[in-house]
């Protein structure tokens, strides 16, 4: 049975940092492809970032720079960084896992979910 963990979300003031961790397991963790989704109330899930099993990134244009994924495969997790965080960022925060190699920001193109944490920025 496969559980993706989120931990590490919260209330901020805009300009500050938080990190979000994601602890798999019931899966070959180094075999797939993670990402962080976000979703804002009354909007759709939004691609964040994700991570290959070797390192490589891709982000959203909105978070670049300021947001850093990374992974660690002897502890099955996946973070994310989040540092200068606006308002805008407020969203349940998502960790998931793609099997099939290569870039997707399609969420539909996940196979496994957890069950979110809440980032919360104020102005």
């Amino acid at each position: 049975q496969v559980q993706l963990v989120e931990s590490g979300g919260g209330l901020v003031q805009a300009g500050g940092s938080l990190r979000l961790s994601c602890a798999a397991s019931g899966l070959t963790f180094s075999s797939y492809i993670m990402g962080w989704f976000r979703q804002a109330p009354g909007k759709e899930r939004e691609f964040v970032a994700s991570i290959t099993w070797s390192g490589g990134t891709w982000y959203v244009d909105s978070v670049k720079g300021r947001f850093t994924i990374s992974r660690d495969n002897a502890k099955n997790t996946v973070y994310l960084q989040m540092n200068n965080l606006k308002p805008e960022d407020t969203a349940v925060y998502y960790c998931a896992a793609r099997a099939s190699f290569g870039y997707s920001g399609n969420s539909k193109d996940y196979n496994y979910w957890g069950q979110g944490t809440q980032v919360t920025v104020s102005a």
